[in-house]
This record gives structure tokens, sequence and C-alpha cells, in this order.
């Protein structure tokens, strides 16, 4: 197959991933199959999407005809061997329920062309057990946008076990030619089936490096947060997990647990939010308090004078030097490119640190897993021998 190939879209799950996914492709020229289990949640996410291109429209960044003909290429299906039938292309962005996404592929595969692609919108979960639910391996990939798609450069594209090459290369390139409202959309290519991928896998120690500080009472979290944006930083690390949501955390960290290492096991502080019924944003009350929704105060003479935010740099990298290691990449420069257009940072965490010299980062990791007692947190061979190449 051809990227020119391409022409129609089946978009799995209306919710607010699956929307977004959609109007990215119909602003492409693209005819999507916006499917959903229920007529009400398929016209949700159309109404969703004709609200966004609306906004635009009132902006004066597109003209009315053009925001009738986009939402007129978009059509709903609650059947979903309807769906797929004809398409060229499948992006599944049903939950997160590892169960859910094979019994989508079984179906998808028995009623999808032969030479159609299918690929999952998971952010952690296996693509290589999704392609054994199918008859096409080869066609079966991953395919992760970041929230939201119209507003996110980044979309990792991920080798499953028997991914073939046509696949990928032709994923990448259909990805390079989406744009969403901001610019052209930046495929990072993850050449090996690993939890995380590469933009979760590489913030998986931060997120336990500051449970594990904010639990033994080495911080706090305003303190963090006003240091963090004292640097430009727009949100703190706190108030992010706060923003996506505590039980979110909670089961990345659980996932990790699994997969990684025990070590990522939630802190007994998320837990009992959680049980408290306090989930951060969404409810109003996490680590800080969100008064009907807005963001927290914070105070920016707290910043904490001790707290150094080099410290998550050294272990971003140290994590990065692990996916170099288990050939997720080859390349430092391309989890620094995943990094920078899935967060927003103007430099990668590699070029951040090269600048300290590799020892040092090494040094600094292997402090903070003393500290901590997180063996998670001891540099690899190659951070410490320095044969890392930008």
């Amino acid at each position: 197959m051809k990227v020119e190939d391409i022409k129609t879209i089946a978009v799995i799950g209306s919710g607010d991933m699956g929307h977004g996914i959609a109007e990215v492709c119909a602003l492409a020229g693209l005819k999507v199959n916006l499917y959903d289990i229920k007529q009400e949640f398929v016209d949700k996410g159309k109404n969703k999407i004709k609200e966004s291109l609306e906004k635009l429209v009132a902006k004066q960044k597109m003209t009315a005809e053009n925001c009738s003909k986009i939402i007129g290429s978009i059509t709903g299906f609650t059947v979903l061997q309807e769906a797929v039938q004809g398409i060229d292309y499948m992006i599944e962005a049903a939950p997160e329920i590892l169960d859910l996404k094979l019994k989508i592929f079984r179906e998808a595969d028995a009623a999808a062309p032969q030479h159609a692609i299918l690929a999952s919108n998971t952010s952690n979960m296996s693509i290589t057990r999704m392609a054994q639910a199918t008859k096409r391996p080869g066609n079966v990939l991953g395919i992760h946008f970041f929230n939201p798609p119209v507003m996110m450069f980044l979309v990792e594209v991920i080798r499953g076990n028997k991914t073939s090459d046509e696949t990928m290369n032709v994923s990448c390139e259909f990805i390079s030619k989406l744009k969403n409202f901001r610019g052209a959309m930046v495929p990072v290519r993850v050449e090996k089936d690993s939890p995380g991928f590469i933009y979760n896998r590489v913030n998986a120690p931060i997120g336990l490096f500051l449970s594990e500080m904010y639990e033994k009472g080495l911080v706090n979290p305003e303190a963090v947060d006003a240091k963090v944006r004292s640097f430009g930083a727009p949100m703190g690390p706190y108030e992010t997990t706060d923003f996506a949501g505590l039980d979110v955390f909670c089961h990345g960290s659980e996932y990790f647990a699994q997969t990684l290492s025990p070590e990522f096991k939630p802190s007994g502080w998320v837990v009992k939010l959680i049980a408290a019924g306090n989930l951060g944003k969404k409810t109003g009350q996490g680590i800080f308090s969100w008064p009907n929704g807005a963001r927290p105060a914070i105070d920016m003479s707290k910043a904490d004078p001790n707290f150094d935010p080099m410290d998550i740099i050294c272990l971003q990298v140290n994590e990065g030097t692990k996916l170099i290691q288990e050939g997720v990449t080859d390349k430092a420069a391309e989890i620094d490119k995943a990094m920078v257009n899935g967060g927003g940072s103007p430099l990668g965490p590699f070029a951040l640190a090269k600048g300290m010299g590799w020892a040092q980062v090494a040094r600094r990791c292997e402090d903070i897993s003393q500290k901590l007692g997180i063996k998670w947190f001891m540099p690899t061979e190659i951070l410490k021998k320095g044969n890392i190449q930008i």
C-alpha cells in the first residue's frame, strides 16, 4: 500500500481521543467512519467536532462552506462490521481495556478489506497482543496520538513483533501528511513494542520520583510546582497529575508495576485520595483544590530552593538509555523529538543534560536511587560509560 491509497478511515470510539482523531483525519480531506456502541455517543462526538470547527469559522480561519464539507465527510456507525467495510485504515480509540481491544481487532479483521491497516491508539498496551487477534499481524501497529489531537503534534508509530516495514513506513508518511490546528503532526518511530512506548515510558520514573518524594514528606507539592514554573513551565508536575486525574496516574503506576518493576506500585497518598473520591480537577479536589474547575492558586513565592528540576531531567535521560538498550529506538535524538512534541518543552532531556556531562548525570541518578531506596533509578551502563550520541 502507498500513502496515496489511504482514502477512507474508520475511527473506533468517539470519545475525547476518538473524535479528535476523526477531526484531524477529516481536516486532511479523508472520508471518516466514526463508530461507537451507541448512537448518542456517535452524535456527541460529531457535535464536538462541529463545535470545534465552528470556532475556526468564527475566527475566520475556515470558511463556513469548508466547515460543512469536513463535517459531511464524517459518517456515524453503531455496527463495527459496517464501519470497517471498504476502509483503508482503522484507528482504534476505545477505552484502555485489553479484552475490549482484542474483541475489536478480531471483528475488524474479519470485516475489513485485506489491504487495510489496523492501528490502535493505545498509550501503553501491547500492540503484539492485538495483532495476535488478527490474521494480518503484518498490517497491525500502534498509532498513539496525544490529547487533544487537534492541538498536540506528537504521534508515536509503534511496531508490533510482526509489523511489516511497509506498514511502518506508510503509517509514518500518513501521519506526516496530517495537520491539526497548530501545524503538521510529527511521527516518532517506536521500533519495539515496549511498555509506555517512548513518551510515557520516559516520564514513568518521574511520576515515581515525585510520588515517593511526597510520600516521604520530602517535598511540598505547591513549592515544587512553584519552582518548576519559575523556569517557565506553564504547569508544575503535581498540578499536571491533578489535571490528568489521580485515577489515571494510579492506573498507569499499576501498569508499570506489572510490566517494569514492583517499585512503581502506587504510593499510599494517592490511594487514600482516590478512596476519598478526590481525583483532581474532575472532582474539584486532589493534591490541590480546583474551585469550579479553575486552576489551583500556586504561590510562586513558595518556590522550593532545594528542589532541582535537573533531577527530573537526569532520570528521563537514564530511562531513555534503557529504551536505546532495549532497541525501542536507537537514537537519543528521536527520544528528544518525542519529548519536545509531546510535552511542549523547547528541548528534550538529552539536549538539556548534555552540558552536565554523562558521568555527572549518572551520579545524580545514583544519588536519587540511594536517597529514596528505589533501584529503578540506578544508572544504566550506557549512561555510566557515556555511550550516547545525539
